[in-house]
């Protein structure tokens, strides 16, 4: 069987979910070939994994002249293989146009990520979903909402994507190797006792960072301290924000998550929208109580194991906040109910053989090689 992965551009979460997938299929014996653009090969590896690569552009936001050159070269890549999977809503598109014919192999779409932008973008995103909806033989949604949305664009097959965090890795330091860092950053100590709330999150407008804030700037009986660690393009604002209140919080940067684990008292997700991120698959196998919007796959996600709030309301983030700093044993009732959450989650063998099923299940003219389940 041979397999196409299409990606577009990708600094996270999407290019790890591709790169275990090619892992796990050519570990299985399938021929598989990555296509995206060169820096995604730099920074994920994927001939590493077993996969062959070709470069093929694709960008973020569409462009009308190269979006053509990039169908077709990957009209071309495509070619002979049994299943193209492309993983979000550009690569997508751009991979129905690229097999567009009676002979064509079978066509999956995994959805990352919601559209939430709006404006003439935002158009022609939805009319990219539209056509993904149409051309894909089976849509792969990370969250119900997309999935709903994907079907009401005339999506004929939609299931559950399976996007799980690699293992939880060991920290690379102990708990108070951690907070004398921190202590160092503010420049005033970090005692066991002061409770941390740790955010992990790009610092970007999809991620609700300025509700965290108006979280932070109210008054809690036991003085958290708020970490985020992660950077992004609001990292300025949000640090002039910090200086200006004298808020508790600390704009840590990209960290080893399992070091900070190690510190928290509760993981706090403000986000606006999210599919099944990894900062929560994390914090469920940490066993740490999980503060966190009631936005995308969330709440499918933890089930009873977190505390959930509505996206963008301050108020309730900063009352749950207090609710779960106050009341010792509901912190450990949550604690063990994301332990046991976290234990159930989809690993990364299961997520190769979810997509070994869809792609055995496409139309008969694509099932070519489905026994390698």
């Amino acid at each position: 069987m041979k397999v196409v992965l299409v990606l577009g551009t990708s600094a996270g979460g999407v290019g790890r979910h591709v790169r275990m997938l090619a892992a796990g299929l050519a570990a299985g014996g399938a021929e598989v070939v990555v296509a995206g653009p060169a820096a995604t090969q730099e920074t994920f590896g994927f001939t590493e994994a077993g996969a062959a690569f070709e470069e093929v552009p694709i960008a973020d936001r569409p462009h009308p002249v190269n979006d053509l050159k990039s169908a077709a070269r990957l009209r071309a890549v495509v070619r002979g293989a049994d299943t193209v999977h492309a993983h979000g809503l550009r690569a997508g598109a751009l991979a129905a146009a690229a097999a567009g014919s009676r002979t064509r192999p079978g066509l999956v779409v995994t959805l990352h990520n919601a559209v939430t932008v709006g404006g003439a973008i935002g158009a022609v995103y939805r009319a990219l979903e539209v056509v993904v909806a149409r051309r894909a033989d089976h849509v792969l949604a990370v969250s119900p909402d997309i999935g709903e949305r994907m079907r009401a664009r005339g999506a004929r097959s939609v299931g559950a994507a399976v996007v799980p965090a690699p293992p939880l890795a060991a920290p690379s330091r102990d708990a108070a190797a951690v907070r004398e860092e921190i202590s160092g950053l503010l420049s005033t100590p970090l005692p066991e006792d002061r409770p941390v709330l740790l955010t992990i999150a790009r610092l970007a407008q999809q991620k609700g960072l300025e509700t965290l804030l108006d979280a932070a700037a109210v008054p809690y009986e036991q003085g958290p301290l708020f970490v985020v660690a992660g950077d992004g393009p609001l990292r300025a604002g949000l640090q002039a924000r910090i200086d200006a209140g004298r808020l508790p919080v600390l704009l840590y940067g990209w960290a080893s998550t399992p070091d900070l684990l190690q510190i928290a008292t509760a993981v706090v997700v403000p986000s606006r929208w999210e599919g099944q991120p990894l900062n929560v698959q994390e914090a469920l196998r940490a066993g740490k109580p999980v503060i966190a919007t009631r936005v995308g796959g969330i709440p499918a996600m933890v089930g009873e194991a977190a505390v959930l709030v509505p996206p963008g309301d301050a108020a309730a983030l900063s009352e749950a906040i207090g609710r779960v700093l106050g009341d010792p044993e509901e912190a450990r009732r949550l604690g063990a109910a994301s332990a046991r959450c976290g234990a159930g989650l989809p690993d990364e063998d299961d997520a190769v053989r979810a997509v070994l099923d869809v792609y055995a299940a496409l139309p008969t003219r694509q099932a070519k090689g489905s026994d390698l389940r």
